[in-house]
């Protein structure tokens, strides 16, 4: 049979011992004696009971000293202690319960009443542990629910901010497509080839911006919901890809890019990080000089890998550091189109795939845009 608890029997009289030991063990309870005080709390501390029976009159320290010790110590301090002695007078009691005791039982022994007195307070101890555990539980369970409801409370935010942010960025470029639209509906037959070929392409630039726009909304909706199979990144073709989705505004801005010749391989997912390299290098098109100049490279950092780009910019106050990866926050530059998505994408990315973002710009210096990632063993 599966045994019901362990019990420490403190008391210095074989006799004692040997009949308490005796009724115990024949009721499946696990027995240890010891017959001084002094041992007693070491003895408790390496291998707590779960019950005491503590005789009063002890060599060494007496049971009442044992008790208070015992409850002076927080790991042990809940173990239920029955004294059990010879003294029946009303102080011996009540001072048994003042420093700790949960029950008292006199001499001579009588088995029921040990027994009965015993297998109450494991079954009270019991219900207090599982009660802990409960509350601990329900600690635990309230702690998620605070933190849930912390962060819907902070996405709701974030929703509000982008909903307003999103409308006013779409309505810019969506009023020239209507605007072109209505005018090319009514007045078309009297405008020349050349004028058409403008309006025309001023619809196709907004619509572009609309799709990038829509293109990142999706993206970071992606980040958020998505699990993603992880591999060894070439980071050269990634880069390749990113200069090819960025060729046309590299030409027309006449960019200078000086691309590392060697790169250590990294651990994330290709089509993630080539949106961060995308975001990086349009971020140092838009704040770069004239034209823009763009150093990129890589460097071992312990386990991880980080990827910097480098602009000949005019950079960033320090101030300002800390907001630039936050959703909507834009550099700030006159005249530099944007919707304040590209940078929160990059660090939601790149902290989904284990790594981190960072920046470092002097003033009149340029700025450094930095991403780690795992290292591929």
């Amino acid at each position: 049979m599966e045994s019901k608890g362990s019990i420490l029997i403190v008391d210095d009289n074989p006799t004692n011992l040997s009949l308490l030991t005796r009724i115990l063990v024949r009721e499946f309870y696990e027995v240890r004696v010891l017959g001084d005080g002094q041992p007693v709390l070491a003895a408790v501390l390496a291998n707590p009971p779960d019950l005491i029976l503590l005789d009063i009159m002890l060599p060494g320290l007496n049971g009442y000293a044992v008790c208070e010790q015992l409850k002076a110590h927080p790991e042990v301090c809940a173990i239920p202690i029955i004294f059990i002695s010879a003294l029946d007078e009303v102080e011996s009691k009540v001072k048994a319960f003042a420093v700790g005791g949960v029950d008292y039982i006199s001499k001579p022994l009588k088995v029921e009443e040990v027994l009965a007195r015993v297998e109450t307070h494991l079954s009270v101890r019991n219900l207090q542990l599982q009660l802990q555990v409960a509350n601990e539980k329900l600690a635990r369970q309230l702690e998620k629910l605070d933190q849930a409801n912390h962060e819907l409370q902070h996405r709701n935010m974030e929703l509000n901010t982008f909903a307003r942010t999103v409308a006013h960025d779409l309505r810019t470029p969506l009023n020239v497509v209507q605007g072109y639209a209505d005018l090319l509906v009514d007045n078309h037959a009297t405008f020349s080839t050349e004028q058409l070929r403008d309006y025309l392409g001023d619809i196709s630039t907004a619509s572009v911006k609309m799709e990038d726009i829509i293109r990142e909304i999706m993206l970071l909706a992606g980040v958020r919901t998505k699990e993603v199979v992880r591999g060894s990144l070439s980071m050269r073709e990634i880069i390749a890809e990113a200069q090819k989705r960025l060729s046309t505004v590299l030409q027309e801005s006449q960019a200078e890019l000086i691309i590392a010749a060697d790169w250590p391989a990294a651990f994330g997912y290709a089509p993630w990080v080539e949106e961060v390299w995308v975001n990086y290098l349009n971020n140092a098109l838009k704040y770069g000089g004239t034209p823009p100049r763009m150093k990129l490279w890589a460097e071992e950092n312990g386990t991880q890998v980080r990827f910097s780009v480098q602009d000949n910019g005019i950079g960033i106050p320090s101030v300002k550091l800390d907001q630039l990866f936050v959703p909507f926050e834009r550099l700030g530059r006159i005249g530099a189109a944007g919707h304040g998505l590209g940078l929160s994408i990059v660090r939601q990315i790149v902290e989904k795939l284990g790594g981190k973002v960072g920046v470092t710009s002097d003033v009149g210096q340029g700025s450094v845009f930095w991403f780690s990632l795992p290292r591929a063993n």
